[in-house]
């Protein structure tokens, strides 16, 4: 006999529309980097036009994969978003080991992060009253304090968790808001420096030569290997634009909105970047640029020169507002990712389950945040992101070459959007991430070697799952 409509259990709904998928896109990217990796960057290529290149570059090359990461979308538009793409293209055992490093490492560290920055742009807003201690604990060797800021970091990964566990369709509006206030606050910036600021476009014919640039390595300072390490980092400032793509199962009418969604935010991404990093130019010299303190940010510095000594606290609070909109995009991009694991029998079963009144994974939300407030009070999320910064190129360029595996194994299937620019585009995306995965496994072989040892840790993990999985239904 079959089930009752009202035996089956609850799925999700498509709850998304045009602006809150693109709002996810500029949301999950628009983070601390653009205030802070100028300075850097600077340090890098000492050149203003060439760190301004490097914001270019970094645009269209994220363009180039959002370009392809459209077709594929839009023909599977699914929960998981690119642990769907691997399965279809490479199978189970590559996209297993994507999510286990999603999971495990890359969106649970970051969340970690997120938590953790939160607390400490919290801190400089309220004067430093957070830098307090409650007590510490002694582990396996480790000295780890807990206090205000840890306790405050773990509230914001939960609270963040909290308001994702609400209908999808709550969690669009605020993504919605949040962006549009980080929004406002880029182009504020970018406005004050142009229009209220003392500044000079002679200052794009002058270098940083002479500059400390304290932290940044000699051996990425300057030549080819300089516009390498600066445009990695200007990179590092637009990742997110995939996190749409996890939630193409709640997302209307996804076979028009992916696209657009991807497309649009990263481009709206891209104008702000350099726009703001014009402003950023044209205010300061590039020696201050590059001797600005790395306690301090080159957004600060410029607001500065226009509002005086409130700088700091209003950059703080500006990047307060940047790091709660990741980390609530970021909550909601990655418990999708274990709730298709999940769905496919790759993962454990709870995750799959959807609230009845909310429709939303909240058990893979909870797992997920659960995992996250452990790397936050262990200190130990830094050098996990650090490390699968390396894998994460790899899984952008194997999922940019499914592209042409999905053409030839399911030509029939339909695509309501090809790829802009099929072949070249893709082509360019896969050989610039390969140099990138290439110049990272050859600068840092450390962090590279500890990625794909985290990737690799996932083998006999999948032997576990891969050996009682079941096909499941998808979304």
């Amino acid at each position: 006999m079959s089930k009752s409509l009202g035996a089956l259990p609850p799925t999700l709904i498509r709850g998304l529309g045009l602006v809150a998928a693109t709002s996810i896109v500029v949301g999950s990217v628009i983070g601390t980097g653009v205030f802070l990796k100028t300075r850097v960057m600077m340090c890098n290529v000492e050149s203003p036009s060439l760190v301004l290149l490097a914001w270019i570059v970094a645009g269209l090359l994220s363009l180039a994969g959002a370009l392809t990461y459209g077709e594929l979308s839009a023909m599977m538009p699914h929960a998981g978003g690119e642990y769907v793409f691997i399965r279809e293209g490479y199978g189970k055992r590559l996209a297993f080991l994507y999510g286990w490093t999603q999971f495990a490492v890359a969106y649970s560290g970051s969340q970690a992060a997120k938590g953790v920055g939160f607390a400490i742009f919290l801190d400089a807003v309220v004067g430093g009253s957070l830098d307090h201690t409650l007590f510490t604990v002694h582990l396996f060797g480790l000295s780890l304090p807990f206090g205000l800021v840890q306790a405050v970091a773990v509230g914001a990964i939960v609270g963040a968790t909290a308001v994702n566990c609400l209908a999808v369709t709550i969690g669009g509006r605020i993504s919605v808001f949040l962006t549009t206030l980080k929004i406002v606050i880029v182009v504020g910036i970018g406005l004050g420096a142009f229009l209220l600021a003392r500044g000079s476009w002679d200052h794009m014919t002058l270098t940083s030569l002479g500059a400390t640039c304290d932290g940044v390595d000699a051996s990425a300072r300057g030549g080819l290997a300089g516009f390498g390490a600066a445009l990695i980092g200007a990179l590092w400032a637009y990742d997110g634009w995939t996190n749409a793509t996890t939630v193409a199962g709640e997302v209307r009418d996804p076979q028009r909105v992916m696209p657009i969604a991807l497309i649009g935010g990263t481009a709206i991404v891209g104008a702000l970047y350099v726009f703001v990093n014009a402003g950023y130019l044209y205010v300061l010299t590039p020696l201050a640029i590059a001797d600005v303190s790395p306690t301090s940010s080159v957004a600060t510095e410029v607001v500065r020169q226009f509002l005086g000594p409130t700088a700091v606290a209003l950059v703080a609070v500006a990047m307060l507002v940047s790091t709660v909109g990741t980390l609530h995009t970021g909550t909601m991009a990655g418990a999708r990712i274990s709730y298709a694991m999940a769905k496919d029998g790759l993962f454990f079963a709870p995750m799959a389950a959807v609230s009845q009144t909310t429709r939303v994974p909240v058990n893979a939300l909870v797992w997920q945040c659960a995992w996250s407030c452990v790397l936050a009070l262990s200190g130990s999320y830094d050098t996990l992101t650090d490390y699968v910064i390396f894998s994460a190129w790899i899984f952008y360029a194997l999922n940019t070459a499914s592209v042409f595996i999905l053409r030839r194994t399911r030509p029939d299937a339909a695509r309501p959007y090809r790829t802009v620019g099929y072949p070249v585009v893709p082509i360019v995306f896969i050989v610039v991430a390969g140099w990138l995965i290439v110049n990272t496994l050859t600068a840092t072989p450390r962090q590279a070697l500890a990625g794909l040892g985290i990737i690799l840790a996932g083998v006999p993990i999948y032997a576990y799952w891969g050996s009682g999985s079941r096909t499941a239904g998808r979304q």
